[in-house]
């Protein structure tokens, strides 16, 4: 049995652990920097996952699978160095920031469940926008993101390669359990920006349709989050909603997991598509 002092822990109490996922010789530089700015904000464990260059669309579809346990494919000498190459390059980069840090090396050879057990003990996975879609190649954004979050028991930040880091909270809401889950798991892990703008995002395509137990989530947001504002849109989503985001400049948004309400059609039609594709804003997502 490990004891941990008194001291210690309260020294740590804001300390996560967080995972940074790197596909083969993708080396995602805006995902690190996300991590670095959180680092020196508040200290944090972070663990380099390296895997093989993979199809990311077929990551958990593999440790998900049926009939015996599915392995990473071997990699040749070539492979192999870059993979290393990208290893030594995180931990240099730790060590230049001070940043506490551990290596996970061991994907080459063992089943991708194992990639799974890695997010169940952790706080925080980030993934590099760029690298996480370079082998979309021609499928839908929206489904291959769901497949590759299929079995992430942790929650998500996909970043792109060049942000601003956030100064503004997007908290998207339907009235779902899973967008309110969002928004408290978001205060709980980032209390470095309860004290950025913030905006309680409701969208429909009806008008004069009032926000579902406005009340509650106007309660619960603003005890989170001290400069609070509550916008309701009445959009076309194909149409409207990329420009009223491009609008909203260092932004980070907060998205529960996707479901039929109509901020997830929204999502789905344009919020995937022309945000996370087109790598926009750091982007939250967590479901329960």
């Amino acid at each position: 049995m490990v004891f941990v002092s008194k001291d210690r822990f309260v020294q740590n109490i804001f300390m996560r652990k967080i995972l940074l996922a790197f596909d083969g010789k993708n080396f995602s530089n805006g995902a690190f920097e996300f991590a670095k700015k959180l680092n020196e904000m508040n200290s944090i464990l972070l663990t380099g996952i390296f895997l093989p260059q993979l199809n990311y669309s077929n990551l958990w579809s593999y440790a998900d699978g049926v009939g015996g346990p599915m392995f990473v494919p071997v990699l040749d000498d070539s492979e192999s160095e870059e993979l290393e190459r990208s290893m030594q390059r995180f931990e240099d980069l730790c060590l230049k920031n001070s940043i506490e840090y551990r290596v996970r090396k061991d994907f080459v050879d063992l089943a991708l469940p194992e990639l799974k057990k890695e997010t169940r003990f952790a706080d925080l996975l980030i993934i590099g926008g760029e690298s996480f879609y370079e082998n979309m190649g021609t499928g839908e954004p929206n489904n291959y993101l769901k497949e590759a979050l299929h079995g992430v028991e942790c929650s998500v930040v996909v970043v792109p390669e060049k942000f601003d880091f956030p100064t503004v909270n997007i908290l998207t809401y339907d009235g779902s359990d899973s967008s309110v889950f969002a928004i408290k798991q978001f205060a709980y892990l980032f209390p470095e920006f309860i004290h950025n703008k913030t905006i309680l995002l409701y969208a429909n395509e009806k008008e004069n349709e009032s926000i579902p137990s406005e009340p509650y989530i106007e309660e619960l947001a603003s005890r989170h989050f001290g400069d609070l504002t509550v916008t309701q849109l009445n959009i076309n989503p194909k149409k409207s909603f990329p420009s009223w985001i491009s609008e909203k400049k260092n932004s980070i948004i907060i998205s529960g997991s996707f479901g039929r309400s109509s901020i997830s059609r929204l999502f789905k039609k344009s919020f995937i598509s022309d945000v996370i594709k087109a790598h926009r804003l750091p982007i939250f997502i967590t479901h329960r």
